[in-house]
């Protein structure tokens, strides 16, 4: 419903960027007739630049000039819409006056990062204000972190549905085909240069709580490592460690402790990368495993960084549009209830997952911020996907042709 004191319903802010330019390119389809969207970003005529690319139905979409160090700007940015989503990352390095601009003015906000050390500080800084504002200030709405956060709150409703008890041990197995970006790299720079400047840094980007809204009132449960060997799960797929689950598990367990350990007490929350069957299965395991381990030992360092920046895919450039036309993503996500029985969540969909299946997740999350408020759960402050929309954004995946899938007991 269009708000008459905001000339926007909902702006795309870094829309002249690679995952901004695709978001901007699905709203084009997606967004009904007469939602005000806008497009924002440093640059008018790089804005304008992209706007004469997009589908006919964007050609009249308004243009804001913000930048994300001036902070009159992104105020009236923030004043002037109901709905922003940004994919202005680092978010490390730019996306905290972003977001306390949205929690000051009451604006709902949805950004796509995969950063603890940011999320952790955009909570401390804006959720009690954004609480008093009534913003729902949304993190990580992309392939970071929906598919884990939504199969992991179907998993505990139909638990509940069932009377099964709450969920106890629960595993992520992650496969998927696509590329990389430049932004992902510096968005995985931004952290290493942090932690390796701040110890309380390391220390909190390793705690399997991170992101708890109180880490003093989590339960002592001992949580599955986010890295380790190679392993194999009961039915003989070999897994490697997923690049993702630090991020995605801190999620999860933000979620649990938001709905007051809706999902158990004892939750157990891991993710890995499915890797195949037999021989196959086991070297591609063990390839991935040393390839991450080297990878992380050289970004952790700066002589080993800089040259890694020579080989690596540069700020604003990915994957070309054969691959992610290509691309796919499947998630297989195994429980175990308190009470012994079984249940398994698939999420799936087509196109590269960080970024065709990204610009669907995070397209949909703003259109049921900007269009589902009276259906959303009654939460404000710094939320998650599951908690700020849960099952509305679940129907609206699926009406765009994810898969979002609950086995019954077994």
């Amino acid at each position: 419903m269009a708000d008459p004191a905001r000339t926007h319903d909902l702006v795309v802010y870094g829309a002249t960027g690679f995952v901004g330019r695709l978001l901007a390119g699905y709203l084009a389809g997606a967004a009904p007739a007469g939602l005000r969207v806008a497009l924002a970003g440093r640059s008018r005529d790089r804005l304008a630049q992209v706007r004469g690319e997009l589908p006919a139905a964007a050609r009249d979409w308004p243009l804001v000039e913000a930048d994300s160090t001036d902070e009159a700007s992104l105020a009236a940015l923030a004043a002037s819409t109901r709905v922003l989503a940004t994919t202005v990352g680092p978010y490390l390095r730019y996306g905290l006056p972003v977001v306390e601009a949205c929690a000051r003015a009451g604006t709902h906000y949805a950004d796509l990062t995969g950063e603890v050390l940011f999320v952790r500080r955009a909570i401390d800084r804006t959720d009690a204000v954004a609480r008093d504002t009534g913003a729902r200030i949304v993190h990580a709405c992309g392939y970071d972190s929906i598919p884990s956060d939504l199969s992991a709150l179907l998993l505990a409703e139909q638990a509940r549905a069932d009377g099964a008890g709450g969920l106890r041990d629960v595993q992520l197995v992650a496969t998927a085909r696509g590329g990389f970006s430049g932004g992902t790299v510096d968005s995985a720079r931004a952290q290493f240069e942090e932690m390796g400047r701040d110890a309380a840094a390391r220390r909190l980007a390793g705690d399997p709580y991170a992101l708890s809204p109180d880490r003093d009132a989590e339960p002592d449960t001992r949580q599955p490592r986010d890295a380790g060997p190679p392993s194999r799960t009961p039915d003989g797929r070999w897994t490697a460690p997923f690049v993702m689950a630090p991020f995605n598990t801190r999620v999860v367990r933000r979620s649990n402790a938001l709905q007051d350990w809706a999902y158990g007490r004892g939750l157990r929350y891991g993710e890995v990368m499915g890797c195949g069957r037999g021989l196959p299965g086991a070297v591609t395991a063990s390839a991935v495993t040393a390839g991450l381990a080297g990878l992380a030992a050289a970004m952790s360092l700066p002589p080993t960084r800089a040259l890694l920046d020579r080989v690596l895919p540069d700020p604003g450039t990915g994957p070309g549009e054969q691959t992610r036309a290509r691309g796919w993503f499947r998630s297989v996500v195994d429980a175990t209830t308190e009470s012994g029985r079984r249940y398994r969540a698939t999420v799936a969909g087509q196109g590269d997952p960080g970024y065709a299946a990204t610009a669907v997740m995070l397209g949909e999350t703003a259109l049921a911020l900007a269009l589902d408020g009276d259906r959303l759960p009654g939460r404000t402050g710094s939320l998650t996907p599951a908690t700020a929309l849960g099952p509305v954004l679940v129907e609206r995946l699926r009406a765009a042709g994810h898969t979002y899938e609950v086995e019954g007991s077994r």
